[in-house]
C-alpha cells in the first residue's frame, strides 16, 4: 500500500472513531438511567471492594454484570457539595455549593440557574424522578420539582429519623417529608422501605418511555437504623461497626429489591444503573465516631485525603457495557453528566462543565483518563480545604484528617502527597519537592480564578 492510500485509510478510520463518540453505543436506544447515590458509605465498604465482614450480595452482583471503579472520586467530601457536583457536572464551588446547604425550611440552596442532569434528560424526552435525600435547597425554587424533576419524593434536609421522618440533628423539631413540593406524613413507615415503594412505582408508571431516576439514599448516614434482621446478623461485631454494617446491608437489600423489580419488568437490559457513594464514611459523634472503612487510606467524610473522596462506584448496562470488569483509571463524580449524555446520545447543556465523558474508560481498560489534573474546594471563607491533583501528585491546602490517623501540624498547611509513592498520604513531601508545590500552587490559582469568574458572571 502506497503512502497516499495509507493516509486515506487512516483518515477514514480516524473519522469513524470521532463519529462513534458523537452517537449512542450500538444496541442502546435511549436507555433508562438510574443513579443510586448512597450517603456516607466508606471507600472499602462493599464485598466486591474486599470487605470481609459485610454482606452486600446485590451490589456485588451489580458489579459482576458491570464495571467497578477502583479510582473513582466524589466531587466533594461533604453531602451538599458532592450532590451539586454530581447533578451539574461542575466543581461544587463553581455550582455555588462549596459546602453544606442549610437543612432549615425557607433557606435556599443551589441556584436554579444551574442546569442539572434532570433538566438535560427532560429536554431529551426523559421522564425524571428524584427519590430520597435532596439537601440542595429548602425553598420552592431550589427544591427538586424546580430543578428538572417531574416527580420528587423524600426529605429536603441533610438527615432524618427513618421512622418519624423528623430532622435528625438539632432543634427546633421539624418534620421533613415531601412529595412534589408538598409536605406529607407517613409516620412509622420505615423510610428505606418507602424509598423502594417509590422507586418501583415510578418505574412501573414510566416503563413505556425512557426515564431518569436520581435515587439518593440517606443510608448509611446517621442515624444508624438498620433493620432488625441485619442488626441480629451483625450482633457479634464490635460497635460501631455492627451498627454501620447493619445499615449498609439494609441498603444493599433495598437496592436489590429495586433491581429485582427492573428484572420483573423486563427493563434490566434497557437500564443503565450507576452506583456511587457521595463521599467517605463519617467519624462524627452522631455515628459513634466511626463504623465505616477506608482501608489503608487516610481521611474520612469532611476532608480531602483519599478516605474522604475515594468512593465505591459501579456502572452496569448488560449486553452493552463490559461485564465483570474493573477500571483503575482516575474518574470523578462530575464526569457522570457528560458520560450519560455521551452514552445516551444527548446534547450537553451550554454551560462550563468540569466533568468529562468517561465512556471510553468504561469500554476499555486501556483508555486514558480524560483528566490530567483536577481540583477540589471544600468550604467557604478565607481558609477552605483544597486539593490540586496532577497525575499521582496531590497538593493539599489547609488539610484536615477526620480519620485522626495522624495530627495535622502548622507545617502541614501545604501538604504534598504522591499516591504512587505512598497511597496512605501519611508523609508530607512538600519540603522534599518544592518545585512540585510551586507548580501545583499555580494550577490551584488558575482553577480558583476560573471559578471566581464563573460566579461573577453567573455562568
Amino acid at each position: 500500500m502506497n503512502f497516499y492510500a495509507s493516509l486515506h485509510r487512516n483518515l477514514i478510520t480516524g473519522f469513524l472513531v470521532v463519529l462513534s463518540l458523537a452517537i449512542p453505543l450500538s444496541g442502546v436506544d435511549r436507555p433508562n438511567v438510574i443513579i443510586i447515590y448512597t450517603d456516607d458509605q466508606g471507600t472499602m465498604d462493599l464485598g466486591c471492594y474486599g470487605s470481609d465482614d459485610l454482606a452486600t450480595p446485590h451490589l456485588d452482583k451489580l458489579a459482576s454484570r458491570g464495571v467497578r471503579f477502583k479510582q473513582m472520586y466524589s466531587p466533594s467530601a461533604i453531602c451538599s457539595a458532592s450532590r451539586a457536583g454530581l447533578l451539574t457536572g461542575r466543581f461544587p464551588a463553581r455550582a455555588g455549593v462549596p459546602g453544606n446547604v442549610s437543612s432549615q425550611e425557607g433557606v435556599p440552596g443551589m441556584s436554579s440557574r444551574e442546569v442539572t442532569i434532570a433538566e438535560m434528560m427532560r429536554s431529551a424526552g426523559y421522564t425524571t424522578g428524584h427519590i430520597g435525600k435532596w439537601h440542595l435547597g429548602y425553598t420552592p425554587e431550589t427544591m427538586p420539582h424546580n430543578q428538572g424533576f417531574d416527580y420528587s419524593w423524600g426529605h429536603m434536609g441533610g438527615c432524618i429519623d427513618n421512622y418519624s421522618h423528623f430532622f435528625f440533628w438539632k432543634g427546633p423539631n421539624r418534620h421533613d417529608l415531601w412529595r412534589n413540593g408538598e409536605h406529607i406524613f407517613e409516620d412509622g413507615f420505615f423510610f428505606q422501605d418507602s424509598m423502594v415503594r417509590e422507586m418501583n412505582d415510578f418505574i412501573t408508571r414510566n416503563q413505556e418511555k425512557p426515564f431518569f431516576i436520581y435515587w439518593a439514599l440517606n443510608s448509611p448516614h446517621y442515624p444508624l437504623q438498620g433493620d432488625a434482621k441485619w442488626r441480629e446478623y451483625y450482633k457479634n461485631l464490635p460497635s460501631p461497626r455492627s451498627k454501620y454494617n447493619a445499615f449498609v446491608s439494609t441498603l444493599d437489600e433495598r437496592i436489590g429489591q429495586m433491581l429485582e423489580h427492573l428484572d420483573a419488568m423486563g427493563l434490566t437490559d434497557k437500564t443503565m444503573v450507576i452506583f456511587q457513594s457521595d463521599h467517605g464514611h463519617s467519624t462524627e459523634e452522631r455515628t459513634f465516631h466511626g463504623g465505616g472503612s477506608a482501608g489503608i487510606y487516610r481521611g474520612a467524610k469532611g476532608c480531602l485525603f483519599e478516605g474522604g473522596i475515594r468512593v465505591p462506584s459501579i456502572v452496569s448496562l448488560p449486553g452493552v457495557l463490559p461485564e465483570n470488569e474493573v477500571r483503575e483509571q482516575f474518574a470523578t463524580g462530575v464526569d457522570w453528566l457528560p458520560t450519560i449524555a455521551d452514552i445516551c446520545g444527548i446534547e450537553l447543556p451550554d454551560r462550563h462543565l468540569d466533568g468529562k465523558s468517561i465512556k471510553e474508560v468504561i469500554l476499555s481498560e486501556s483508555a486514558s483518563s480524560p483528566h490530567d489534573t483536577f481540583y477540589w474546594h471544600l468550604g467557604g471563607g478565607k481558609n477552605p480545604e483544597w486539593v490540586v491533583r496532577d497525575g499521582d501528585w496531590k497538593l493539599h491546602g489547609n488539610p484536615k484528617d477526620r480519620s485522626n490517623k495522624a495530627p495535622i501540624t502548622e507545617s502541614d498547611q501545604l501538604f504534598l502527597a504522591n499516591l504512587s509513592m505512598d497511597p496512605t498520604e501519611m508523609t508530607n513531601l512538600a519540603n522534599k519537592y518544592p518545585e512540585v508545590v510551586e507548580r501545583l500552587s499555580a494550577m490551584r490559582a488558575n482553577y480558583l480564578e476560573s471559578i471566581e469568574n464563573s460566579l461573577a458572571r453567573g455562568e
